[in-house]
C-alpha cells in the first residue's frame, strides 16, 4: 500500500466523519415535508452548519477521487469506511461520553477488519474495464436495488426508512466512486475533452446529488445512530463489488486468503454498526422536527 493513498483515504475519511456529523445536527431542524424532495436541499442550504459540513463533505469526496486515481477501489473503500471513527471522534467530543468497552470493541473490529481484507487480499489494478454487458448489468442491479430500498423507505419513513435510505445512499456512492475512477483514467489519457465527451462525469454528478437527497433525507428523520452506520457499511461493499466486477480489481483467492478477506469485511461491517450504536453518536432531533412540522401543516 502506497503511503500517498493511505493519507489521502484517511484525510477524505475525516472531511466526510466530520461533515456528516454537521450535516446531521442541521437536517434534523428541515420540516419533514421535505422528505426525499430536492426541495430539503434548498431549505438546508440557508443553514450556516450544513453548508459547512457539505463543504468538509465535498473536500472528502475529492480527496477520496485523488486516492483513488492513486489506488485501486478494493483499497481505498475499507479505508474510507473509517469516516465512522471520525464522526465519533467529533460526537464524543461534544456530548462528553466516553468511549467505553463498546466503542473500543467497535474500534478494535474496523481497524483490524480493515488491516485484514487489505493484507489478505493485496487488492491490485486490473488490466481492462469489463464488457460493456457487464457493466450495464452491474449499474443497473445496484441502482435498482437503491430505488427499491428507497420505495420501501417512503413507507415507511420513521422506523426503518431511515436505514434503508442509508443503504441506497450508500450503494449509489459505490457505483460514483468507480465511475469517479473510470473518469479520472479518461482525464489522465485525453485530458478535459476526454473527460467532457464520456458519460460517466454526468453520472457522478447525478448520482452525487441523488445520494445527497437520500442521506439528508434519512438524517431529517432519524437519529445519526440509524443511518451512519448503514451507509459507512453499504458504500464500501458496493464499492469493492464494483471494483471487481466492473473495473477489474483483482483480490488474492485461494481459500485462505478468501476467508481472511470475508472475516475482514465482517468485522468492518461489526465496528461499523458497533460505533455507528455508540451512546456518543448524536440522538438527533427527530420527534422535535416532527412535532413542528405538524403545528405548521
Amino acid at each position: 500500500m502506497s503511503v500517498p493513498v493511505l493519507v489521502l483515504a484517511m484525510s477524505a475519511a475525516c472531511c466526510l466523519g466530520f461533515g456528516f456529523v454537521l450535516q446531521q445536527n442541521a437536517a434534523q431542524r428541515a420540516p419533514l415535508g421535505d422528505f426525499l424532495s430536492p426541495r430539503l436541499l434548498l431549505d438546508l442550504m440557508r443553514m450556516p452548519r450544513w453548508l459547512g459540513g457539505t463543504a468538509l463533505m465535498v473536500a472528502g469526496m475529492g480527496l477520496g477521487a485523488v486516492a483513488l486515481g492513486r489506488g485501486e477501489l478494493s483499497l481505498v473503500e475499507p479505508l474510507l469506511a473509517t469516516n465512522l471513527l471520525f464522526a465519533l471522534v467529533l460526537s464524543r467530543h461534544r456530548t462528553r461520553q466516553p468511549l467505553g468497552r463498546q466503542g473500543w470493541v467497535g474500534l478494535a473490529l474496523l481497524a483490524g477488519g480493515v488491516t485484514a481484507f487489505v493484507v489478505a487480499g493485496r487488492p491490485s489494478g486490473g488490466h481492462a474495464l469489463a464488457d460493456p454487458l457487464r457493466r450495464w448489468l452491474i449499474i443497473g442491479g445496484m441502482i435498482g436495488l437503491a430505488l427499491l430500498l428507497t420505495g420501501y423507505a417512503k413507507r415507511s419513513r420513521l422506523t426503518s426508512g431511515p436505514a434503508l435510505l442509508a443503504v441506497a445512499a450508500g450503494t449509489l456512492y459505490g457505483v460514483q466512486d468507480a465511475l469517479t475512477r473510470v473518469s479520472g483514467q479518461r482525464f489522465s489519457e485525453g485530458g478535459l475533452v476526454e473527460l467532457l465527451s464520456g458519460w460517466q462525469p454526468y453520472a457522478v454528478a447525478a448520482l452525487g446529488v441523488t445520494g445527497l437527497v437520500l442521506v439528508q433525507s434519512a438524517f431529517e428523520t432519524a437519529p445519526l445512530q440509524m443511518s451512519l452506520p448503514a451507509l459507512t457499511a453499504a458504500q464500501p461493499l458496493a464499492g469493492i463489488a464494483c471494483g471487481v466486477g466492473l473495473l477489474g480489481d483483482r483480490l488474492r483467492t485461494d481459500t485462505v486468503a478468501l476467508s481472511w478477506e470475508a472475516a475482514g469485511l465482517a468485522a468492518i461491517v461489526a465496528g461499523i454498526v458497533l460505533l455507528g450504536m455508540h451512546p456518543a453518536m448524536p440522538q438527533g432531533g427527530a420527534e422535535r422536527a416532527r412535532v413542528r412540522d405538524v403545528r405548521t401543516g
